[in-house]
Order: structure tokens, then C-alpha cells, then sequence
């Protein structure tokens, strides 16, 4: 493992790269931002709204939201764009109170609303087959928050879709990806984190293609074809982790009073239980967790010093979420012992290494870490 000499994210990270000086491609792209041009950004994405207008039949675009702060943000700077939305929301088989909560302050912001729901069934095989398979649970909720709105947008006939962040720009992607406004179906393939699968990958005698409909997509080609865009906000209007919180608060957003659910921020990954597990196998599969991804971001922006950081990861120790793995383990109908057996067999064995029955890091960033 090699780490970033500005952030605290390694090598080992998917689409992290780091240049000779050992900077990694995030931390380059947040000097490329001070270079854009937000003006024409914005007449860019003026010219995409009106498109919109003009194409619409009723509703101008669909916002995928969850109710967290980001898709908050995206409502309130739609709707002060004078869009009509539809907002979808994939619901999360382990929804949260306050993820509830933040979701129906979302919707009185004034937006007609979907929450669709997979098949509880279904989702929990399908779930557990992919944490066998690829030491990956959430394969079924990215398949599904970026196709549902996909294919809706496609057979209710709306112009456009809007998604947040680019995510290749934020956290590492390569140069058209991270410059490029459009989710595209390559973009998807690529930083879609579905593990380079696609739900037809997926069907098995447990689960057939019907049982599989929301997480398909065959509308790619129709969505060329009826000129429907799918944008990323922060392409055209700056995007920052704590301005997005701060203006989402300031419209009814709550964040989560006992501290962060994972991670390094008390108001992300809030509203589902089992997000928590997602981001925890990214500790046996490439040696960091969320806390370094959410410091590097702080690190980014300057309100945080890499030392200090380093620290911080040190102090939070083990961030195992044992509730929310009892809680999984229910919904697929599996026990704990047989939980940690299958995350043990993607154990990333070239970076992890065993002694005195302990497992430890041969590179890990903070020293005396593993003692």
C-alpha cells in the first residue's frame, strides 16, 4: 500500500492513482476546480434546463433522492431553478428513523415523490449472493438507485435526470470521466460500483431475470434515441460535502445527534442501516474505511491538516458495525459466525499479512495502529 502525500487514501483504492510526487488524482482534481468557470457552467446548464422545458410533458426532470443531505441540496437548487421534478427514491431494505424523517422534510420541500421498493424477498438472495460472491452488499442497492430512475425516466417520458456529484471527480476517476457532465452508460460501468457486473450477471436458479426487473437497464439506447439527459448538479454548480449539510439544514435536515453512523460525519450514511457494512468491507478488501475517505475530503478543502487526520484515525480505532451486521445477518437469513466467514475469504491477502493471530496492515498509514 502506498498513500497519498496530501490525503490519507491509498493506492489500493479503486480509480485512486497517484502521479510521481505520490498526489493522488482527488486531491489534483481540487486544484483543477479552482480553474472552472462556474458563469458558463451555469449558461451551459441554463440551456439544458430550457431543453428540459421545452421537451417536458409534464414533469421536467427526475431527481433520484434518499432524503440525506446531498439530494436535499439537489431539490432546493432545482426547484430554485424553476424545474418541475419527480423525485425517486430506491428504499432501502434498512431505512432509519431519521432517514425517514429527513425524507419526508425532502418531499414538503415541494416535489411529487416515488418510493419504490424491491422486493424484500428477492433483495435479501440477492444481497447475500453478492456478499458471497464479491464481498459486496450493495451491488443490489447501486444496480437499483441508478436504474429505476433510468428506466422511468425512459417509459414516463422525462428529458432529464439529475444526479449529485460526479463521484470520478471527488474521490478519483480518469480525465473524461471526472470532466465529463453526463452519467453515462460507460461512466456507470465504470464508477457505478457494482463490481463490473450488471443484474443479467446475477440471474441463478434463486433468482430468475423477472425476479431481477428493477435493477435492469435496457434503455440506454432509448434514452439517446428520445434525447433524455442525465447530468451531474455538481458538474455546473459547486459541490462541497458541508456546504451542501449547511444549506440543507437550514431547510429541515437533521442530522444524527449520537455521531456518525460510519464514518467521520454525523449528518452521511445516516439513513440506512446496512450502508455501514458496504463501506466496513472496504477495510478487508483495499486496507482503508470511511473515516479516511471522509478525511481526505476534509483535507481537501483545508479545514483539516493531514497529521491531525492521522490522528483522528487512530483515535477512532475499530469502527466494526456489529448492530448493523446482527441486523443484515436477519435479512438474509444468515448467523454472524457465518457473516465474518465469508468476509474473511476477500480478505485482500497482498496487503493484509498475520501475526500472533492477529491480522494487521504491512503498510498502514498510522503507526502502532494494530498494537
Amino acid at each position: 500500500m502506498i498513500f497519498c502525500n496530501s490525503c490519507v487514501l491509498p493506492n489500493t483504492r479503486p480509480n485512486l492513482v497517484l502521479n510521481k510526487s505520490g498526489i493522488c488524482n482527488a486531491c489534483l482534481e481540487v486544484e483543477n476546480k479552482k480553474k472552472i468557470n462556474w458563469k458558463e457552467r451555469k449558461k451551459l446548464l441554463k440551456n439544458i434546463i430550457d431543453h428540459s422545458k421545452k421537451k417536458s410533458k409534464g414533469y421536467d426532470c427526475i431527481i433520484p433522492v434518499s432524503g440525506g443531505k446531498d439530494s436535499t441540496w439537489q431539490v432546493l437548487k432545482i426547484l430554485k431553478l424553476g424545474l418541475n421534478p419527480l423525485a425517486i427514491t430506491w428504499k432501502t431494505p434498512a431505512r432509519t428513523k431519521i432517514g425517514q424523517e429527513n425524507l419526508n422534510n425532502l418531499i414538503k420541500l415541494g416535489v411529487d415523490h416515488i418510493d419504490y421498493q424491491v422486493n424484500p424477498k428477492v433483495e435479501s438472495k440477492f444481497m447475500l449472493e453478492t456478499f458471497k460472491k464479491k464481498g459486496s452488499t450493495a451491488i443490489p442497492m447501486h444496480l437499483a438507485l441508478f436504474n429505476i430512475p433510468i428506466n422511468l425516466a425512459v417509459k414516463f417520458e422525462i428529458p432529464l435526470i439529475v444526479w449529485g456529484e460526479n463521484s470520478a471527480q471527488e474521490y478519483g476517476g480518469d480525465t473524461k470521466s471526472v470532466n465529463d457532465f453526463v452519467l453515462s452508460k460507460n461512466w456507470f460501468e465504470k464508477y457505478g460500483v457494482t463490481n463490473g457486473t450488471k443484474a443479467e450477471n446475477w440471474i441463478s436458479k434463486n433468482i430468475n431475470k423477472k425476479n431481477l426487473t428493477p435493477y435492469l437497464n435496457n434503455n440506454w439506447n432509448l434514452m439517446k434515441k428520445n434525447k433524455i439527459m442525465s447530468i451531474f448538479l455538481g458538474h455546473f454548480i459547486k459541490w462541497d460535502t458541508k456546504i451542501t449539510y449547511e444549506m440543507s439544514k437550514k431547510y429541515g435536515f437533521k442530522e444524527r445527534k449520537e455521531g456518525p453512523k460510519v464514518g467521520y460525519y454525523n449528518y452521511a450514511d445516516i439513513d440506512c442501516d446496512f450502508i455501514s457494512i458496504h463501506h466496513w468491507l472496504k477495510w478487508y478488501k483495499f486496507g482503508f474505511n470511511r473515516i479516511m475517505d471522509n478525511l481526505s475530503v476534509e483535507i481537501r478543502n483545508k479545514r483539516i491538516t493531514r497529521d491531525k487526520a492521522i490522528k483522528i484515525i487512530k483515535k477512532a480505532g475499530d469502527q466494526t458495525p456489529h448492530e448493523d451486521i446482527i441486523k443484515f445477518c436477519k435479512f438474509v437469513n444468515i448467523d454472524t459466525k457465518l457473516f465474518f466467514k465469508i468476509a474473511e475469504t476477500h480478505r485482500n491477502r497482498n496487503i493484509w499479512k498475520k501475526t500472533d493471530r492477529k491480522w494487521i496492515l504491512k503498510d498502514f498509514i498510522v503507526n502502532d495502529y494494530f498494537k
